[in-house]
């Protein structure tokens, strides 16, 4: 199992506790819905210092690091990430790790 660990940092203007909760909410809702993508968790900063790094975790599951790439490139990721996300992003890194 390969377990994809990607950080957010919002723009300033999105990165109050409800800016970051409504961007957790439609990660929560559109990401799922992507196939090939096993279980996926969405979480926002625990604390003041979490929160002064990053507004947003995902932790995406899948069957085998081949099964990411299609997942990337998938119309319903592919909207989530350009049209959604990347207005309000200004930073993102991920890593992928074998679980």
């Amino acid at each position: 199992m390969i377990e994809r660990i990607v950080l957010i940092k919002l723009h300033d203007e999105h990165a109050s506790p409800g800016a970051r909760a409504e961007v957790a909410a439609h990660t929560r809702a559109v990401l799922p819905t992507v196939p090939g993508l096993g279980a996926v968790s969405v979480s926002t900063p625990a604390d003041e210092k979490s929160a002064g790094s990053w507004d947003l975790s995902i932790v995406a599951h899948f069957d085998k690091l081949d099964d990411i790439a299609p997942y990337l490139a998938h119309p319903i990721h592919r909207e989530y990430v350009d049209d959604f996300l990347r207005p309000k992003m200004a930073c993102i890194k991920a890593w992928n790790f074998e679980r």
